[in-house]
């Protein structure tokens, strides 16, 4: 589904959306989509729709859901298509060509933490379901999704929010004209102490620098970016406790917990159009991280005396850049041609540590890890006749490692190569409807500690290594269609087969590679616009997921079976600009029994706009309007608390932040 501002969009790659007006009349489709669950959002509805954490902006991908069980300096835990996602272990994020995912990290695989993005700075957030995608590489199996920049401001901007449990917010920016471009300086910062009886001190700050030139020709921009985070946590909590009186819910068991967060980059991008029928992209960037994460989800049950508070640590350094040729070809059958290749490197330094209060009193583990993924992708496109194309394309992908560890016996090297093929055909019987129908595999790297693991560091038991690729195989089928007046209609059904699945462990707070597993359902997204400045969307989804070859308990846990969300965006009507959005989280098994499941989540935002002149306005959120004391995201484990003389299986929650006020005032000049 694709979500758009009143302007009609610039030419982009064949195989990507293009922009569907909604804010108008115009409904016809447009684009070359390759699957129906694929399209862009723009700022306007990025802008007028209510959040109250960065993340909740992909809670725009029809299906997805953003939800958090630590502080808010964390990445957050996503879910969408049956997979619990952890922090991003089979949904690849980038912003502007650069990726946000980062493998062997010191807190799950794959893990996407987007809270250095600042949101006044998107001009566009493109998603695609599926591996169906040329570009699209490790841990883009569920789907992808892209944040860009804006390149410039169209004025300096003041953004001032103040909220309820001590919520601080300020951010500004504004571009100058420099040579042939706009320099464009931005920065937020944001303090808050939140609904919890320990302050969660969240102290964040965000810094961007970026230099964009643009011509018919050519377009080229250098950005930088620095991001600090310290916080304290309160970390999910027993059901127990909270229902025997003795801990509140917005308690804690260990007031110890925490982390803070580092993040600089810089990168380049260049596109320059070689003609009617040529363009060469290229980008490349570098990268410098460190986090230092601090938790206990079991409290006393490895350690009766100090505690199981632990702490994860990465500290890693990235390079790479990505270079693609599209060209059209001048044949009786229309044809483009797209090549591509993609390089990373990642040095990282990663470790477990016991600590008590943060102070280490043991090493479990530590290594130092050098990895590389270099991958080579084609596409071809035909367009045979005005109603059919296709889209075949290849991918191969080598991913190289070596992991120094502080136990010399889970030393050790090795690579490993995937090619992937994937086919989509388009067929649009009349104006106004497409069908789909996609096939392909695509993958997501595994830890590289996996792979060569011999031994638990912790028991020193013998242990089984992993495959260093898991391979994800998938097919879809869907449809869209604008024939219905001023609506936009979505309808997508899938499977998809995983060699290797990759689950979040409550009570190791990190990700581990199981059995493998299959998934199917389907997705429907509808846009409906009654006027030029009233938008309804809504989605629903349902997956159920199984694991493969392990008998009657295959489910597998925290994959969430059902989705729906519904929203409402009023756009200058008479100076009043606002949004209202639901979104219900269905339950879910905790483990890989049918029972014990999760419960729902229903939670309702909103938000208004007056815009007193075209400089100056005022926004008012309402942030669970309805108070809902729903759980943001549940576990099964065990854990022993003080006074307990035995570990107990128990639910560990979160619970939703109660209902809050934010008010934003906002100055151009």
């Amino acid at each position: 589904m694709i979500l758009a501002s009143n302007s009609i969009a610039e030419e982009t790659n064949a195989d990507r959306p293009q922009e569907i007006l909604v804010f108008g009349s115009d409904f016809n489709l447009s684009g070359t989509p390759v699957t129906a669950a694929e399209g862009i959002v723009y700022d306007k509805q990025l802008e007028l729709r209510p959040v109250s954490r960065t993340a909740e902006l992909l809670e725009f991908v029809p299906g997805l859901i953003a939800t958090q069980h630590s502080g808010e300096g964390k990445a957050n835990q996503y879910f969408v298509r049956g997979f619990n996602l952890d922090h991003g272990t089979d949904f690849a994020l980038r912003l502007d060509d650069m990726p946000i995912n980062m493998p062997t990290h010191g807190h799950g695989q794959g893990y996407a933490d987007i809270n250095f993005i600042i949101p006044e700075l998107v001009d566009r957030l493109t998603y695609r379901k599926g591996p169906y995608y040329a570009d699209g590489g490790d841990f883009a199996t569920a789907g992808s999704a892209g944040f860009r920049y804006a390149g410039s401001l169209e004025q300096g901007t003041m953004n001032l929010t103040l909220g309820e449990n001590d919520y601080q917010r300020l951010f500004l920016g504004e571009s100058f004209d420099v040579f042939a471009g706009q320099l464009t300086f931005a920065g937020a910062i944001t303090q808050y102490g939140g609904p919890w009886q320990r302050d969660q001190n969240l102290d964040k700050r965000k810094a961007v620098v970026k230099y964009h030139e643009a011509s018919p020709e050519r377009e080229w921009s250098l950005t930088g970016m620095t991001y600090l985070n310290d916080w304290d946590a309160t970390d999910q909590i027993p059901l127990r406790a909270v229902e025997k009186g003795s801990l509140s819910r917005w308690g804690n068991i260990d007031p110890t917990v925490g982390g803070d967060s580092r993040r600089n980059s810089l990168s380049f991008a260049w596109q320059e159009n070689l003609g009617a029928d040529d363009q060469w992209n290229f980008s490349a960037y570098l990268m410098d991280y460190t986090l230092d994460l601090f938790s206990n989800f079991t409290y006393f049950a490895n350690d009766p005396v100090r505690g199981d508070q632990f702490q994860q640590a990465d500290d890693r350094r990235v390079a790479g850049f990505e270079t693609e040729y599209r060209r059209n070809l001048q044949t009786r059958i229309p044809t483009e041609i797209t090549v591509g290749f993609q390089n990373r490197y990642d040095d990282i330094d990663v470790g477990l540590y016991q600590t008590e209060q943060r102070e280490i009193y043991n090493t479990v583990r530590a290594d130092n890890v050098e990895q590389s993924l270099n991958s080579l992708y084609a596409s071809v496109q035909h367009q045979w006749t005005d109603r059919f194309r296709s889209v075949a394309s290849v991918r191969a992908d080598h991913y190289d490692f070596d992991v120094a560890a502080n136990i010399a016996v889970n030393s050790g090297s090795g690579d490993d190569t995937l090619f992937s093929p994937k086919l989509n055909l388009v067929f649009s019987p009349m104006d106004g409807l497409e069908t789909f129908l996609s096939a392909g595999q695509g993958f997501h790297s595994n830890d590289a500690r996996g792979t060569v693991i011999s031994i638990d560091p912790v028991t020193g038991d013998a242990i089984d290594s992993v495959d260093p690729l898991a391979t994800a195989r998938s097919y879809e089928a869907g449809f869209r269609t604008s024939l219905i007046p001023k609506t936009q209609l979505a309808v997508t059904a899938f499977t998809m087969r995983l060699s290797s699945e990759l689950i979040y462990v409550g009570d190791a707070g990190n990700t581990e590679a199981v059995a493998p597993s299959k998934r199917k359902g389907f997705e429907i997204n509808g846009l409906y616009s009654p006027t030029e400045w009233l938008l309804f969307d809504a989605d629903v989804s349902y997956t159920k997921a199984r694991l493969r070859g392990v008998g009657v308990d295959n489910r597998i846990g925290n994959a969430v079976e059902r989705t729906a969300s519904m929203g409402m965006i009023v756009d200058d009507l008479n100076n009043w600009s606002g949004g209202i959005r639901l979104r219900y989280l269905g339950e879910a098994p905790l483990t890989e029994a049918r029972l014990p499941r999760s419960e729902s989540t229903f939670l309702m935002n909103a938000q208004t706009t007056y815009q007193f002149t075209p400089n100056l306005s005022l926004t008012l959120e309402l942030l669970n309007v309805l108070d809902s004391d729903d759980r943001d995201i549940t576990y099964f484990y065990e854990s022993q608390l003080p006074g307990e003389a035995a570990p107990v299986e128990d639910i560990h929650f979160h619970p939703v932040e109660p209902r809050s006020v934010r008010m934003s005032i906002q100055a151009r000049f």
